[in-house]
Order: structure tokens, then sequence, then C-alpha cells
């Protein structure tokens, strides 16, 4: 099963449970994908799991970064609601690895790039992603990739 038949059955079983937070989070999902879809010309075929996963790996990242502007800006009920909204997406994300892991696959990274210098990180972080396929945090790897090539 893929990620969006996934979303389609715990959209049924959030309208059957009665969960109207959970079901307006995967609804708003959903709205998501279909607007990529559309974007890309695939609403037919639909997308595969590795085009869907950055779409929510986005979303979950968008819920973050909102929920730390409602907390600077005093509203600590809005923040939470986000956070569990991030929480609900990131059920649909492979783990996340730990800082560590990803060092290592950096360190891995350079070694087979033969990277020296700061003007290789494009080509360090393009092979860390293309190794964790979005089971790393970004920021993560551009600041282990920074500190290693300094």
């Amino acid at each position: 099963m893929n990620l969006e038949q996934k979303l389609e059955q715990d959209i049924k079983a959030a309208l059957l449970d009665g969960n109207s937070f959970r079901l307006t989070t995967l609804r708003g999902l959903k709205s998501t994908l279909l607007n990529v879809k559309v974007a890309e010309g695939k609403r037919d075929s639909g997308l595969t799991d590795e085009e869907v996963i950055p779409v929510f790996a986005k979303q979950a990242k968008q819920r973050q970064e909102s929920a730390e502007m409602y907390v600077q800006g005093g509203s600590q009920e809005k923040a939470d609601a986000e956070l569990a909204e991030r929480v609900i997406i990131e059920e649909y994300l492979p783990k996340q690895l730990s800082e560590d892991e990803i060092a290592s696959i950096v360190t891995e990274v350079i070694t087979e790039t033969g990277a020296t210098e700061q003007r290789d990180m494009g080509k360090v972080i393009a092979g860390v992603r293309a190794k964790t396929a979005g089971s790393a945090d970004g920021s993560i790897i551009a600041r282990l990739t920074k500190e290693k090539l300094t």
C-alpha cells in the first residue's frame, strides 16, 4: 500500500471515529497532494512514495515553523495545534535519522566525492540527500557539511 492509499484509509478511519482534528489535517494533506499532482500533470496516474515524501516533509516543516512563530507571538494554543498537526503528518514520513547517523553519512559522502572546500558543499549535500531519501533534515545536513568542510 502506498502513502496515498494509506492517507485515504486514514481519512475514512478518522471520519468513522469522529476525530475532526485528525480528519481536517489529513484532508489538508490530501488537498496538498492533489495540487502537486495537478501541477505535475499526474492527476490520473498519481504520485510515487518518493514524490509524496518531500511534500509531506515540507508540510511538517511548515507546521514547525508556524508553531515557532505562534510561540513568539504569544499564542501557545495555536502553536500546540500546529505541533499536533505535525505529529500526524510525520506518521507518513520515514523515521528520521539521528544527528550522529547523518554525520557519518556526511563523512562518507565527503570521502566519496573528494570534497575539501566550502564550494563543494552542494555536491556533498546532494549526495547525502540521495542516500537519506527524506529521512534527514536538510538544515542538519547543511550544518554538518559546513562544519566538516571548514
